[in-house]
């Protein structure tokens, strides 16, 4: 497969081998989410945005797997430099009990660690006084410790603060932030004391323009419920603020910037750490390493996960509790393989400037997207190459993806009615220009 030619080549889909797989598949395992009926041929060719599945289709690839695949498929930037390392078994280490590298000293280490990984994090996170880092196995884990090192620092803390649209993952306790389907909650328990407030979305929302209930005369929601006087939750009692700085699941939301710096201010003020779930949007996602880069806030944590392939929260020394063993993961500080994937990810995003090729790219896309001039597209937005595509209808939307498939395009809906597109971080200008140009043919035939 030569990625610079490739193109997509689809004929029946899914195919008589992939109805076998997914058959096979569904014997025995528990009902979830399938977007498509699409079998991956691990064997088989692929590169960068372009992968096969096992009926030798060749598909273009727009979702990277929600962004847990940031640079696509077999990327040489990231293979070339696993290749060089020889297999070991076990690959993942229990517990916290155990360091490990390679060679003398971590300065002449051949191969990263995930010691490499923690210092790496600290340095793309500096800007925010940050630290220290602990790793897990995924993005609920990550969240999950975050809510942990809050609690921790503000005993006996009995309030949260979430966002309406939120998503922040599927364990109980990051379901009880989670506010953007009720599927995803229903009849599961939940912690106690969460309070959600509106989600402003309009980017050119401003305190006297606002009609989506954020902002209240002159002040905000959040504001005004923590007010000594006229608010009924007292600030000293509330662990955290939880905010993706960028919705996901929701319907990829951008926030306005006068809605994150009241947010920002109001944590500030009454000195409630602010925690921003960077799952999705963060390791240059956005052409930034983290969506909160592009707006007014000081985060005291970051939870990160999907691009790194390790689930990590990132914060401040005297965030995190001194007392050992009140953190803990069984195999997230001591995965090999994912540990190295996450350093030489963050490492190829330096070394081949990719946070500028997002930024680049992601601004082509939106142009090419807006030049299709649907009247059923309510709207084209992005930061980067975290893009997407609102419909006036669910229905449409859908139909677009299926379309989109079609042709040979993997897409992801989104939110009530928004495909969500998520190329490889080092897409190039000819696989954006070919992803649009079959994204567009599938909302006119939609």
């Amino acid at each position: 497969m030569d990625r610079d030619t490739e193109q997509p080549d689809v004929g029946a889909f899914p195919g008589k081998n992939a109805q076998q797989w997914i058959e096979f598949h569904h014997e025995h395992a528990a009902p979830s989410e399938f977007s498509h009926e699409f079998v991956w041929d691990v064997t088989g060719e692929a590169d960068g945005p372009f992968v096969s599945d096992v009926d030798g289709n060749v598909l273009l690839d727009f979702t990277c797997h929600i962004g847990a695949a940031p640079l696509g498929y077999n990327n040489e930037k990231i293979l070339g430099k696993l290749r060089e390392f020889s297999l070991v078994e076990p690959m993942k280490i229990a517990g916290q009990d155990m360091y490990f590298g390679a060679g003398e000293s971590p300065e002449t280490a051949d191969f990263p660690a995930s010691s490499h990984l923690v210092e790496k994090l600290v340095s793309v996170s500096s800007q925010y006084g940050m630290d220290t880092v602990f790793l897990s196995n995924s993005g609920a884990e990550a969240m999950e410790n975050a809510m942990k090192i809050t609690h921790d620092r503000n005993p006996p803390a009995k309030y949260a603060f979430a966002f309406d649209g939120s998503f922040h993952g599927r364990t109980l306790g990051t379901l009880s932030l989670t506010r953007s389907n009720e599927v995803y909650t229903r009849h599961y328990p939940e912690i106690a004391g969460v309070r959600t407030v509106p989600f402003c979305d309009d980017r050119d929302c401003t305190a006297e323009t606002c009609d989506c209930g954020f902002f209240a005369g002159d002040d905000s929601r959040l504001r005004n419920v923590l007010q000594p006087e006229g608010g009924h939750v007292n600030p000293d009692e509330v662990a955290f603020v939880v905010i993706e700085p960028i919705q996901g699941v929701g319907g990829y939301r951008f926030p306005s910037t006068e809605f994150m710096a009241e947010v920002g201010d109001v944590c500030e003020t009454y000195d409630i750490p602010l925690v921003v779930d960077e799952i999705q949007s963060g390791v240059g996602r956005t052409g930034k390493m983290w969506a909160s880069d592009h707006y007014p806030i000081e985060p005291d944590v970051i939870a990160s996960a999907k691009a790194l392939r390790v689930g990590a929260t990132i914060s401040r020394s005297d965030v995190f509790p001194s007392e050992k063993n009140r953190l803990g993961s069984t195999f997230g500080g001591g995965d090999l393989l994912s540990s190295m994937q996450g350093a030489l990810t963050l490492e190829a995003i330096e070394e081949y400037d990719l946070l500028e090729n997002a930024t680049e790219r992601g601004r082509q896309a939106k142009e090419l997207l807006r030049d299709g001039d649907s009247s059923k597209v309510d709207d084209v937005r992005g930061k980067g190459l975290m893009l997407a595509v609102e419909f006036d209808t669910a229905e449409r939307r859908d139909s677009v993806v299926k379309e989109a498939l079609k042709r040979g395009m993997l897409t992801l809906g989104c939110g009530e009615k928004t495909i969500r597109l998520l190329p490889p971080l080092d897409s190039t200008e000819r696989e954006i220009e070919l992803g649009i140009s079959i994204l567009n043919d599938a909302i006119e035939a939609a």
